[in-house]
């Protein structure tokens, strides 16, 4: 039986939101693990190379290499809860994992490649590091000027946050479409830059 002339059955029950694409996904599973394997070795390399309170500068005063294990958040904040944190970053790599079955659009499937791979980086260190599983310690070791000390996995964060937000304010959506007022304004910058 046939749905319609040229389509199959199976086609009528699957439509576009239904199954992964393809070159999407593989998108980004590639930013993915890319940025998951260079945050994993450079925190090996951490580890192996840096003293704890001993410093070095590696672009003068503005960028130091000074590790640390970190068990909360941001400016060690929530320090006792790392547990929290652990099921926090777990629900959240689920969730972008979900979203990302649906991407259409390369912009959605780097930046959420950016962000699991930041989300799941940190993870690894709090299921594997000391001083136990579901509660190991975060390695930092990057340090700007009055700033916390941060790690590779924290920078894909907010890179990809910062992606997310140019892609929603653009009105670009997961599947590629572009919303109504958006779509607008875009089609008025390049009637504007043609003239």
């Amino acid at each position: 039986m046939q749905a319609a002339r040229g389509a199959s059955l199976s086609d009528a029950h699957t439509g576009p939101e239904s199954h992964v694409h393809p070159v999407r996904w593989a998108e980004f599973a590639a930013v993915a693990v890319f940025l998951l394997v260079l945050d994993q070795i450079t925190k090996l390399w951490a580890v192996a190379t840096l003293v704890p309170g001993q410093p070095q500068e590696l672009i003068g005063s503005v960028l130091q290499l000074n590790i640390i294990r970190n068990p909360g958040a941001a400016f060690s904040t929530g320090t006792g809860f790392t547990w929290f944190f652990t099921t926090l970053s777990i629900a959240a790599t689920i969730g972008v994992l979900w979203f990302a079955r649906r991407v259409r659009h390369r912009g959605w499937a780097i930046a959420l490649g950016i962000l699991v791979a930041g989300i799941s980086g940190n993870l690894v260190d709090r299921l594997t590091r000391e001083p136990g599983f579901y509660v190991g310690h975060v390695v930092d070791f990057l340090q700007l000027p009055n700033w916390p000390i941060f790690n590779v996995a924290d920078m894909c964060i907010n890179v990809a946050a910062v992606l997310i937000v140019i892609l929603s304010f653009r009105g670009i959506g997961l599947d590629g479409s572009v919303d109504g007022g958006a779509k607008d304004e875009v089609e008025t910058g390049s009637e504007d830059e043609a003239k």
